[in-house]
């Protein structure tokens, strides 16, 4: 599989709800970014809208899933358009690649569209890849965000 069909296909599986078998896409070590600020180079001292490990991404698809989690239900419904993909490096077992995402969300009658710019650090798993980090840089992350209930 190329970068870019893997890509794809991970929007594919966020599009059509398929949350389990996303977060299979992830390593163990996996890291899940949205960070505050423009170019912001630490998560770990700085805040963050979103900053997971694999242990809390699990927990955010089973919140998702979870019959009682009313503030996520229904499930917003998203289309995700990935674009401009390019590999930046390749280095100690990982591909950067960068790309752009636009993503239109529809949930409660309301329709919000988010734009992105986004890198992977992906690891090759026989004829595909499998995800050790993401980092979504949203294009309005210094501005108003009216809650984040949805995976990028």
């Amino acid at each position: 599989m190329k970068v870019e069909e893997f890509l794809y296909y991970e929007a594919r599986l966020l599009d059509t709800q398929q949350l389990e078998a996303w977060l299979e896409l992830f390593t163990d070590d996996a890291t899940y970014w949205l960070p505050l600020e423009r170019a912001q180079k630490d998560a770990i001292e700085t805040s963050s809208i979103i900053h997971d490990d694999r242990t809390l991404l699990e927990l955010r698809v089973m919140q998702a899933r979870h019959p009682r989690a009313h503030a996520r239900q229904p499930l917003a419904r998203t289309v995700h358009q990935v674009g401009n993909v390019m590999v930046l490096a390749e280095e100690n077992g990982e591909i950067k690649v960068a790309s752009t995402l636009t993503l239109i969300e529809f949930r409660g009658e309301k329709q919000r569209v988010w734009g992105a710019l986004v890198e992977h650090r992906l690891r090759r798993d026989g004829e595909t890849f499998r995800i050790a980090h993401k980092r979504v840089e949203l294009v309005n992350s210094e501005g108003e965000i009216d809650g984040v209930a949805i995976l990028f």
